[in-house]
């Protein structure tokens, strides 16, 4: 299994940036929202693209945005390795996929809990990943929908079905617990599980199962 962390909730981001790079953990999970997609908003680029300064993982880029075109060319400049961004998004969900992939970057698209997951048949053949939310966009710290395991199982289904071979991240309320039930995952997402502990490294183990 492998472990995203996400520093949405983080009071020091360059202090927690620097102790998630002495962990093993995959990739940094970053979170940008527009105040429109969802009502909360992230730093702008200017300050978001510093990352760099503070870690050298591969970035796993979760846009939760109304205009994914305008943000894919920004994004794309950094050590990204998958950048998705929503299917309830109101674009060119097509165009945008390709537009990613322009980039020799890794192209998925996340979807939200109440969002059928046949909704993302037209474009399997253009996905990388799907991020599958366990909470609704927007918010860290919140609990786990249980439901979402049967969403992962359905996708694994979909894919098997369609001969597609696409990586299942899952993002929101992962903690030890409900890391379980998340098994037939390839990527766990977290974020105020691991942020918030003294021991990054401990909390990214106990994920890995």
């Amino acid at each position: 299994m492998k472990i995203s962390a996400s520093f949405l909730t983080s009071k020091n981001p360059a202090y927690d940036l620097k102790k998630l790079n002495d962990t093993d953990v995959d990739y940094i999970h970053v979170d940008i929202m527009d105040g429109k997609f969802v009502k909360n908003k992230t730093m702008p680029y200017r300050e978001m693209k510093t990352i760099y300064k503070y870690t050298s993982k591969r970035l796993d880029v979760h846009l939760m945005v109304e205009n994914p075109m305008k943000y894919i060319p920004l994004y794309a400049e950094l050590n990204t390795e998958y950048l998705s961004f929503h299917v309830e998004a109101d674009c060119d969900t097509e165009r945008a996929l390709r537009f990613i992939r322009e980039y020799s970057i890794k192209a998925g698209l996340a979807i939200s809990p109440n969002t059928p997951v046949s909704d993302l048949i037209p474009y399997l053949p253009y996905l990388d990943m799907v991020l599958v939310m366990g909470v609704e966009p927007g918010k860290g710290g919140q609990e786990f929908i249980e439901e979402t395991a049967d969403r992962i199982k359905e996708l694994k289904g979909l894919f098997k079905e369609y001969h597609a071979s696409i990586v299942i991240n899952v993002d929101g309320g992962i903690n030890e617990s409900t890391a379980k039930m998340c098994q037939d995952a390839d990527i766990l997402t977290s974020g105020n599980y691991i942020i918030s502990s003294n021991d990054f490294q401990e909390k990214i183990s106990s994920l890995r199962g």
